[in-house]
């Protein structure tokens, strides 16, 4: 099944502020008496995306904290606890503002995939050479025949990338159900294509697969999606989450960002966090312990709309 890239739309057309929570609580059953943990948890800095604000609050307080930038280019935060305690409390809070960059699938043009493959194989200047990194299988990113097999129909002679990239979205939307208990982060991706089901991740790691096994550069995006109540029902605090989608190298529109959970190309509801070649490199939270034992893990995420500031 083909499909036009006009059946894909943008999610929105306005630029949209927001103040976005964060808040993952961690309870031991016994004290942990070391932890050492990686935090990416900042709004990333993107032509399309400003941070206002921004705080991350640790309890109990870290004996040591460094901020620095990976090799992404994400913001990441190190701390480290040595006194023993039976419970870890990150909350990161941040006010952004997202403008429209999704290119409109109606006008939009963009060259074969096959051209585009070629010319990452020679990249003729920094870009280009720059989406090469994104080629490569990563960590829980791999090629196997159920990945090829999915994505033969997409990638039709001479079809246009951005085409190809808006059909793919479209087929993961359709021929797989969300749901969040039948994976976890090291589910792999022939038992998603097996089963039929997963969540967010699983289905960014697909697109990207696809992608990748056919000469395309795609990386991983995590960020918020704003979510919208039924009508007459207040937001809920807490029911936005993270989320991930897909972006790929398209030469004449630079990086264009697909969702294959939604079947739509993000701009203003989805907030960038983080990218890179999965989920392995951008985790919100990741670490070590010494202690603890059996632990509970709560996350609560709330996207919550702003008045947009006027313009000076």
């Amino acid at each position: 099944m083909s499909m036009s890239a006009s059946a894909l739309t943008r999610c929105d057309v306005d630029a949209a502020r927001y103040r976005v929570l964060h808040d993952t609580h961690y309870r031991y059953e016994a004290p942990v008496l070391l932890s050492r943990q990686l935090l990416h948890l900042t709004p990333r800095a993107c032509p399309w995306q400003s941070c206002e604000s921004h705080r991350i609050a640790i309890h109990p307080a870290p004996a040591e904290r460094d901020e620095r930038d990976d090799y992404f280019g994400n913001r990441e935060v190190l701390f480290a606890l040595e006194a023993p305690h039976t419970e870890l409390v990150v909350r990161a809070e941040s006010v952004v503002t997202v403008s429209p960059h999704a290119p409109d699938p109606r006008q939009a043009q963009s060259p074969p995939w096959e051209a585009v493959c070629a010319r990452l194989r020679s990249p003729p200047d920094a870009a280009a050479l720059d989406a090469c990194q994104f080629l490569y299988e990563s960590p829980l990113v791999r090629t196997s025949p159920g990945v090829l097999r999915f994505a033969r129909p997409v990638f039709a002679p001479q079809r246009p990338l951005l085409d190809a990239l808006v059909d793919l979205t479209q087929r993961i939307h359709e021929h797989f159900e969300f749901d969040p208990d039948a994976t976890t982060v090291a589910t792999p991706l022939e038992e998603v294509l097996a089963h039929g089901r997963g969540v967010c991740q699983d289905f960014a790691h697909l697109a990207i697969a696809c992608l990748r096994a056919h000469g395309v550069a795609a990386r991983y995006v995590s960020g918020y999606l704003l979510t919208t109540p039924p009508p007459g029902q207040p937001r809920l605090v807490g029911a936005d989450a993270s989320h991930a989608w897909v972006s790929a190298f398209v030469p004449g529109l630079g990086w264009v960002d697909v969702d294959p959970t939604n079947n739509l190309l993000p701009d203003t509801q989805h907030v960038t966090i983080a990218w890179g070649r999965d989920f392995s490199d951008v985790s919100p939270l990741r670490g070590v312990i010494l202690g603890g034992e059996e632990h509970e893990v709560e996350v609560r995420v709330t996207v919550e709309p702003l008045r947009q500031q006027a313009l000076r």
